[in-house]
Formats: structure tokens, C-alpha cells, sequence
């Protein structure tokens, strides 16, 4: 994948110019027009070009450019349907990989448009078989292996064991009051990534919630492969994992909640903080530098934001164990956006950098995040900038509250706590 400003924009639609010209939208096509069957009609149509969606686009605010908007990629997508525009067109491969997936256009969009859905159908066309680009291919091959995905568990040595039976160092912080009781049973999505990088987010959760079952046998959630042009492998995947994991299933990474809930719906996943926060959970001790309260700010996962709406619930469970302080962007997409970090390091950087300057301004000591992806995209962007604020998932934020003596952030990006088995 080649980064965006290396590529030529000349045509604003691509080397045939079709559907715009100058950075104007193009009509949507008249209703019976017949189309390839690339997207779903209904969704396609649904977008009225009424130009909503670029303010809250991060690609578009990068460029200034029609096609990296929403509505300029949208009318690509309905020339490639009608076949105005050839599939190999350098314009329709560029934009299909520059576009972040976060979906903040939805949230401002008064037609309703599904345009995480329409970009999945986009790629699943433009990234077949050896256009998918080989990093993603080599990373949906690994989790698509669970023998693999337990081995990590064995080297890591992640979280795992039924509910109600945690050791000693796994014994939950009590609460200021106890929290409600769950209706059914609850299941840990220990998630692909996370297993392997940050095992103590899954052993905080034990802490945090003891009553909580961390099933042996589960593999992928599938969103990996439907971000990156398999979503039939995608929602298979989540459906086999909803039949391994009985009940509710609890996820630390916002991207896997929006996924396994478009399939398996949303009454059956939740996300840590709304699951702490519907047993009425309120977190004891606080998190402490230098014998004061930390500040702690938080990036948002713009699945769980964009997505399931999650919000309020992350910010009131930091505001109980520190000085929560609210970023002007936290609800901007970071760059991470699941393998776009990979694919476009240069890009992903230019849409961290402003977050960076944003923490620094604010000098906060933490900043939490909800999605592995997430928390890895703020470690290295903070220690790139030698940044002293440290990035921290917010399961770990929570069980670091009730420690006796609480870490420093000043320990460096990404430094394990030595108290951690």
C-alpha cells in the first residue's frame, strides 16, 4: 500500500473521471438502474450527497479532497457498481485502502447511511484474493489458527478458568458497593491481538470481575477479516465464536464488540465499561502520582463510540479513581484502525500526531484506552515523542486503582507493572 500523498489525485473520481467533476458529488444512480452486485442497492442508494459527513471524516480533513470523503467515496462506489469505473482503476484502490473504517460519518448522517457496511462490501470486491495486501493476508491466516491462538496464551499466559474461582492475585478489588449480580452466565472474549500483546488486560478483568468465565476454546471474532475483504469469513467466524463462549460475551476491545454484535445481536455482547456499569459497578480506590490524584484522559474505540454508542460509560468509571480531563479529540479516530497502522504507517501517523500535541497540552498522566489496536497506536505514538503521560487499558486502569502503592506513569509508554504475575 502506497501512502496518500504519493498517489495522483489529478481526476477527483479516478483516471476516467466518472461520477464527479471538480469535487462534486455525482447523482445517485436513477432508481432501476441495473448495477454488477457489488454492494447492496439499499444501502448504496440510501446517501443523498448532502455533504454531512466530511466535516467528521478524518481522511477528508487530511486531504481537503472530495474522494476522501464519505460522500466523494461513496460516488465511487456507485460508479464501480454501474461499471463506470474498471475495478483496477487506481483511484478506487487507493481510496478503498486509505479510508480508516471508523465510521464517525455515520453518526452525523441524517439518510442513515451504513457506510461501515458498504465499505466492507467495497473491499471484499476491490481486496480479493491477491489484492488483499499481504500483511493482512499473513495476520487473518495466523488468527484464523486456534492452536495458535492458545499457544499465545501459554507463552503470555493470559487470563483463563471458570468464573468464581480466581487465585489470590487475581482477587477482585472490592467495590464501594457490591455490584449487581449478572442474569446469565459471563464469558471473556480474550480477542487475538490482546492475548498475545497484552495478556494483563484479561487478568485485570478476572480481578475487576471474578464472577467472570474465561472459556479455554475460542478463537477469532472475525472482525480482522471483515475490515480487510472476507467478510463471509468474518461472520462465520463470529458466529462459531458465539457458540463458544455461553452467554454474555465480555470484550475489552471495542472494534470485536461492534462485530460480534452486528452478527450475533447486540443483547449477547457487551463491552467492559457499559458491562461495569449496568451491575452498577463503582471501583474503589484511585489511581495516585506523586500522592495526588492522576489525570487521566481517554481515547475513545470509534467502533464502540461510532458503532454501539458507548460514551459515557468509560468516562464516569475514570472520573471515580482519578481527575478525568477530556480531550478536544477524543472521539477522533487515533490511526490505529485495526491493520491501517500496517498498511499506512505515514497516513496513521499524520491522523495521531494532533492526539499527541492534544495529550501534551493537557499534561495528563494517562491516557486509557478501550481496544488493543488503540492502546498500541498511543504507546508508540507517546513514546515517539518521549511523551511522559502513559497509555493504559482501562481494565488495567481499574484494578491499578486498588493497588496499595500504584504505578507511575513515568515508568515509560507501555512499561509492565512489576506487580503483575
Amino acid at each position: 500500500m502506497t501512502d496518500h500523498d504519493s498517489v495522483d489525485h489529478s481526476s477527483p473520481c479516478g483516471s476516467s473521471g466518472a461520477g464527479c467533476a471538480g469535487g462534486a458529488p455525482g447523482p445517485a444512480p436513477a432508481a432501476g438502474t441495473p448495477g454488477l452486485g457489488i454492494f447492496d442497492k439499499e444501502l448504496l442508494d440510501r446517501c443523498i450527497s448532502c455533504g454531512f459527513c466530511l466535516p467528521s471524516c478524518p481522511t477528508y480533513a487530511l486531504t481537503g479532497e472530495e474522494t476522501s470523503s464519505p460522500r466523494g467515496r461513496i460516488t465511487l462506489m456507485r460508479a464501480l457498481e454501474t461499471g463506470d469505473l474498471a475495478p483496477d482503476d487506481p483511484t478506487l484502490t487507493e481510496e478503498s485502502s486509505f479510508c480508516l473504517g471508523c465510521r464517525a460519518c455515520e453518526t452525523v448522517c441524517p439518510a442513515g447511511v451504513e457506510y461501515g457496511q458498504l465499505l466492507e462490501q467495497w473491499r471484499d470486491h476491490q481486496w480479493g484474493g491477491r489484492d488483499r495486501p499481504w500483511i493482512a493476508r499473513v495476520l487473518m491466516m495466523l488468527v484464523s489458527r486456534p492452536g495458535l491462538l492458545r499457544l499465545q496464551g501459554l507463552v503470555r499466559r493470559h487470563a483463563r478458568g471458570p468464573g468464581g474461582k480466581a487465585g489470590p492475585r487475581d482477587a477482585t478489588p472490592a467495590p464501594s458497593h457490591p455490584p449487581k449480580a449478572p442474569e446469565q452466565p459471563v464469558s471473556l472474549m480474550l480477542g487475538c491481538v490482546e492475548r498475545g500483546l497484552y495478556p494483563q488486560v484479561s487478568r485485570a478483568v478476572r480481578r475487576l470481575c471474578p464472577e467472570v468465565d474465561v472459556p479455554a476454546s475460542q478463537g477469532c471474532c472475525g472482525a480482522l477479516h471483515a475490515h480487510n475483504g472476507d467478510s463471509a469469513t468474518g461472520e462465520k467466524l463470529a458466529r462459531t465464536l458465539g457458540g463458544q463462549l455461553p452467554g454474555t460475551i465480555l470484550t475489552t476491545a471495542g472494534g470485536c464488540a461492534a462485530h460480534l454484535a452486528h452478527h450475533l445481536g447486540r443483547d449477547r455482547v457487551r463491552e467492559l465499561s457499559e458491562y461495569l456499569d449496568e451491575r452498577e459497578h463503582r471501583p474503589a480506590g484511585q489511581v495516585t502520582v506523586d500522592g495526588r490524584r492522576a489525570r487521566a484522559a481517554l481515547q475513545d474505540s470509534c467502533h464502540l463510540r461510532n458503532g454501539l454508542g458507548v460514551t459515557r460509560p468509560p468516562r464516569e468509571l475514570i472520573a471515580e479513581v482519578a481527575d478525568y480531563v477530556e480531550l478536544p479529540g477524543a472521539g477522533q479516530c487515533c490511526g490505529a484502525a485495526g491493520t491501517y497502522a500496517l498498511l499506512r504507517p505515514a497516513d496513521s501517523r499524520k491522523v495521531l500526531d494532533p492526539k499527541l500535541t492534544e495529550v501534551e497540552t493537557a499534561d495528563v498522566d494517562y491516557v486509557v484506552a478501550l481496544n488493543p489496536g488503540c492502546l498500541r497506536q498511543l504507546e508508540q505514538g507517546l513514546r515517539r515523542v518521549r511523551s511522559r503521560a502513559r497509555a493504559i487499558h482501562l481494565a488495567e486502569f481499574l484494578a491499578l486503582a486498588a493497588e496499595p502503592e500504584p504505578g507511575r506513569p513515568d515508568s515509560g509508554p507501555g512499561a509492565a507493572d512489576p506487580r503483575e504475575p
